[in-house]
């Protein structure tokens, strides 16, 4: 796995990349940013973002900040798997909208809360990518991780010869992931099959 720089990109508010202490520090999704360096074994120099927010400052991995989401969803692949070789052997994970949206507070805004007149052109690049990520990875399922991801899934990939099913979200903002999200992680793969 390669290491991804973070880049900017303007669309309505201020914007860096998901996950204000995670993908945005690291370009990696779900990037805690001890997890990828510690399990995943990535670090590299991450540049300044044009257009940062001021209370989210992009400093790659030289942030101290945890994402919980990050923790729990790598930690889960460290735990089950042991090696990231023996996880990316079976699984590849990319975010549908690789950017963050920051309210003026600094608070994350999430790409279903944009308005609808302004959404769409978001949401066309973003089901685009990811038809071309499972043309070119031909996987047998795609897995949303939350039911923003799932329905995305459903919308990019009707038609398609595909499973489609979903995962909670490991997010702290989810109160059944903070009651052993790893559990659901497996109870989830065990009813489409993947054990």
């Amino acid at each position: 796995m390669r290491p991804v720089s973070p880049h900017a990109a303007r669309y309505g508010k201020k914007v860096t990349q998901r996950g204000p202490f995670g993908m945005a520090q690291t370009g990696v999704p779900f990037g805690d940013v001890a997890m990828v360096r510690d399990w995943l074994g990535i670090e590299a120099p991450v540049a300044q973002p044009e257009n940062t927010h001021p209370k989210r400052p992009i400093a790659g991995f030289a942030c101290r900040r945890s994402e919980v989401s990050g923790t729990r969803l790598w930690g889960w692949a460290r735990e089950r798997w042991g090696t990231p070789e023996q996880f990316f052997a079976r699984f590849f994970v990319m975010n549908y909208c690789p950017l963050v949206f920051l309210e003026a507070s600094g608070r994350n805004f999430t790409p279903d809360k944009i308005a609808v007149s302004e959404r769409q052109a978001l949401f066309t690049a973003c089901d685009r990518a990811l038809q071309q990520s499972i043309a070119a990875l031909s996987p047998r399922y795609a897995i949303g991780i939350g039911d923003f991801a799932t329905k995305r899934l459903q919308v990019a990939l009707a038609g398609q010869a595909i499973t489609i099913a979903d995962m909670p979200h490991p997010s702290p903002a989810n109160p059944q992931a903070n009651r052993g999200w790893g559990t659901l992680a497996d109870a989830a793969l065990r009813a489409i099959g993947i054990g």
